[in-house]
């Protein structure tokens, strides 16, 4: 799967710009110069920026999603929410590209989240985690009972970790992201996100033990 998206026709997508030819944006001009000329209304500086930086939204957003015409989706609400709320972005904070991160991040993650609500109100799954094994076709009840008991253990270990540690493990592992990509996405450095992980990783494994000890103890008192 390429991880590109199809240049979208920005001036149908957006209703109250000019009709006029585009001019190419040098690629000496900085993003935070496309960024005052986009609060100009500028839809140039638009198209300029996603030239610059759809690939790298479209990789993120299809690797959370893993689907292709709904990343396709939330890359163009991205750049779109640029146009609409350009003076969101606050050089003094830190890079565009960073913030740009975070917003692809924040928005893919709330997709997922709306996807995931969605599946679980339609199998009347309750977990709120997406699935770490599935059943396969053939329906056997102890089996989806066992699968069901270890979600519902990860969820619970995953509730005991630090946020920031649980925040890489779910881009990770549930996102399908690299390490490289979730530092991009994060915005820390990689030695900090591999830190995290690792970290993560070992709290899980002791949580994990942790839990079905107690089941097992709970299992041994019904006895």
């Amino acid at each position: 799967m390429p991880d590109s998206v199809p240049r979208p026709r920005i001036r149908e997508l957006i209703r109250d710009v000019s009709r006029s030819e585009r001019s190419d944006v040098p690629e000496t001009i900085t993003d935070q110069d496309l960024m005052v000329r986009l609060s100009d209304g500028e839809v140039e500086a638009l198209e300029g920026l996603y030239d610059r930086y759809s690939s790298l939204v479209f990789s993120i957003v299809v690797r959370v999603l893993t689907d292709r015409q709904l990343a396709e989706d939330v890359t163009q609400e991205v750049f779109l929410r640029l146009w609409r709320r350009p003076w969101s972005y606050d050089p003094e904070r830190g890079k565009f590209r960073s913030w740009l991160m975070s917003v692809t991040r924040n928005r893919s993650l709330d997709e997922r989240r709306r996807v995931v609500r969605r599946l679980r109100q339609e199998d009347r799954n309750d977990d709120g985690m997406p699935e770490i094994a599935a059943p396969g076709r053939f329906h056997d009840p102890q089996l989806e009972a066992v699968l069901a008991d270890e979600r519902r253990a990860v969820r619970e270990a995953m509730t005991r970790l630090p946020p920031a540690q649980r925040e890489v493990i779910e881009l990770a592992y549930f996102g399908g992201l690299t390490q490289v990509e979730v530092a991009a996405l994060t915005g820390e450095p990689l030695g900090t996100v591999k830190t995290r992980i690792r970290l993560g990783i070992q709290k899980l494994r002791v949580a994990l033990v942790g839990l079905r000890a107690e089941d097992s103890r709970d299992a041994e008192g019904q006895r």
